[in-house]
């Protein structure tokens, strides 16, 4: 199945999971596997951050595209740029913030476990 780039939908959500700002979500897929619940592109702005929050029952993958930015993996932070790779396993949390000038852009996924 194609979804064409003028079909991904785009949305914004201010202050994503308590986070600073808002991020701008495109949704790459029309239609997801039943053990999948995302797949999208994240941008967030300058200074914009998504809130930590527990994934339960299910696993977030992050591929960082562009930018630079921060994350907390649990208690712990690291700082991450484009190439790096993240994941956060069922019953762990985490936070990215954009650290940079430009956008944090991010490929992320959900998969349910």
């Amino acid at each position: 199945m194609i979804t064409y780039q003028n079909q991904q939908s785009h949305s914004v959500r201010e202050f994503m999971r308590g986070g600073r700002k808002h991020v701008e979500l495109t949704k790459l897929s029309a239609q997801l596997p039943e053990n999948m619940r995302m797949f999208n592109v994240l941008t967030l702005i300058p200074g914009a951050s998504i809130g930590y929050h527990v994934h339960e029952g299910e696993t977030e993958l992050f591929y960082f595209l562009e930018g630079n930015g921060r994350v907390q993996d649990d208690d712990r932070f690291f700082d991450v740029s484009a190439g790096d790779a993240m994941a956060t396993f069922s019953s762990h949390g985490h936070a990215v913030e954009n650290t940079g000038d430009t956008n944090l852009v991010i490929l992320a996924a959900i998969v349910l476990d």
